[in-house]
């Protein structure tokens, strides 16, 4: 698919200014070619998930079934432009999931921006790489492009692949939210999927919140284990936020800490660690304060003081205008809806999305941005597909995911599914132009690569340190031998 000459992108907005959109605007600039790219932000600082909110306000109600479009919905537009209307109330999903104690997962070599390494490794607290995503506006030089405290609230498709974006700013001064328009000739949307709670319904559960309010929560409104010190816990769930909260937890609230499990994750061993009982799954959930689980268990009301779902996120896209532009993302599939590469779009010759794969994060976000970038440039080694070969991509990759029960936005590292997914962003940027336009998309070198594959933050399941499979490392992370790294990146 090649942009029609007479409809050159010279102007670009970026939606988001987390580590994706970071990545995104240093490619774009790296390009000398682009008039105008404006990077915009709802929070007062770049950062994206990983900004730490130490006091998030009220926690967010659960609703538990309900999908992102009902507790996301887009804010009423002014009937004009420029306008000014009262201060927004309505809850729009800003608070992050950082909680004081959350450490990255993924080995720093592997997870920070190929030319601006964290400071120290392997894993670091949740400021270094909000201060690293920071850091990388200014060291690109790019952090004129943006616009902090500004929130996209609709985004419309113009004639000639152009876009409309409607903005809103409060303005605490005159306590009123100023909104206006911009148009851009490209949008990359980079701003992150960890915004929207999901906890599924489960027969019983609304009636026990509203009996037991705040007894039930998600954990992007967990914050500090030292809350729940003598406190009676279950954890829902087992991946990596369940694992992690888990942790902590075990070390500070009554014995044991339960945790319910559907199945087994990559760090289960064939035993609970200590102060941990596993649970099934649960069925029921009773307003006499009990929970049932499904081997016929229960637990009673003074058994448990919270009970915390550890059950992932959904993608919200409240500005998107389904009817100007098609659906963005199917939440019955769970994936991007007619896209390529998890980057590009069959209908959007000029959108692009940065940071839906589950895979090396920043690193990942840099091979997307650069493509993206050169793409928009009109300098890429190589065009993208026809719409045609772009469906058949997504068709086949769906229908190997339901054969393989895997995600479609999942991507593996240990059958090299990672290495030829960055191979094929990697050849549609190519190089620089000799002049110096353009970055070099990242080399994924040997010891990148020995990192990924060999260190944990946590052990593997029935893996023990013992000089054999794994060797300790300062009782934070541990080394496992390449022989044992099924399910590397299940940890993302």
């Amino acid at each position: 698919m090649v942009l029609d000459n007479k409809a050159r992108i010279r102007s670009v907005a970026v939606i988001g200014a987390g580590a994706s959109g970071a990545a995104a605007a240093a490619a774009l600039r790296a390009e000398s070619y682009f008039d105008r790219i404006r990077v915009f932000e709802r929070r007062e600082t770049p950062g994206g998930t990983w900004i730490y909110d130490a006091n998030p306000g009220t926690p967010l109600q659960p609703a538990p079934g309900h999908l992102a479009p009902d507790l996301d919905p887009p804010l009423r537009l002014p009937s004009a432009l420029p306008a000014t209307t009262n201060t927004n109330s309505q809850e729009r999903y800003a608070q992050t999931p950082v909680y004081a104690g959350l450490t990255t997962n993924v080995p720093a070599i592997a997870m920070a921006f190929s030319d601006r390494p964290y400071p120290y490794s392997p894993f670091v607290p949740h400021w270094i790489p909000k201060q690293c995503i920071q850091d990388y506006f200014t060291y690109n030089r790019t952090d004129a492009f943006l616009s902090l405290n500004t929130t996209v609230e609709h985004v419309k498709k113009l004639p000639r692949e152009r876009w409309e974006l409607t903005l809103r700013r409060p303005n605490p001064e005159r306590g009123v939210d100023e909104w206006w328009a911009k148009t851009f000739d490209a949008l990359i949307i980079a701003n992150g999927h960890y915004t929207v709670p999901f906890i599924p319904s489960v027969p019983g559960l609304a009636a026990y919140m509203t009996k037991y309010p705040g007894k039930v929560f998600h954990s992007k409104s967990f914050q500090s284990a030292h809350a729940y010190a003598d406190k009676r816990v279950l954890i829902i769930g087992n991946s990596a936020s369940g694992i992690d909260i888990s942790t902590m937890l075990a070390k500070t609230v009554k014995s044991p800490l339960y945790q319910s499990r559907r199945s087994k994750s990559r760090w289960d061993g064939p035993e609970p660690p200590s102060g941990i009982e596993w649970k099934p799954v649960i069925t029921s959930f009773h307003e006499v304060g009990s929970i049932t689980f499904a081997d016929g268990t229960v637990l009673a009301s003074d058994d448990i003081d919270h009970v915390i779902y550890c059950t992932g996120y959904q993608p919200s896209f409240p500005w998107w205008d389904t009817k100007y532009n098609a659906p963005l993302w199917s939440y019955s599939a769970h994936r991007l809806d007619r896209s390529y590469l998890h980057t590009f779009f069959v209908d959007h010759p000029t959108l692009g999305l940065i940071g839906m794969p589950r895979t090396l994060t920043f690193r990942s976000f840099e091979y997307q941005a650069v493509a993206l970038a050169r793409i928009f440039a009109g300098r890429s080694h190589k065009p993208l597909p026809d719409k045609e070969s772009m469906l058949t991509w997504q068709r086949e990759r769906e229908e190997r995911c339901l054969r393989d029960h895997k995600k479609f936005h999942d991507i593996p590292w240990e059958n090299e599914e990672t290495l030829d997914y960055f191979r094929e962003l990697y050849n549609i940027a190519g190089l620089p132009l000799l002049t110096g336009e353009g970055r070099h998309p990242p080399v994924l070198d040997a010891e990148t690569r020995w990192a990924v594959e060999n260190i944990r933050k946590y052990p593997d399941g029935g893996q023990k340190i013992d000089g054999g499979a794994l060797s300790a490392k300062a009782d934070e992370w541990v080394v496992v031998d390449v022989e044992h790294k099924k399910g590397i990146l299940s940890f993302v």
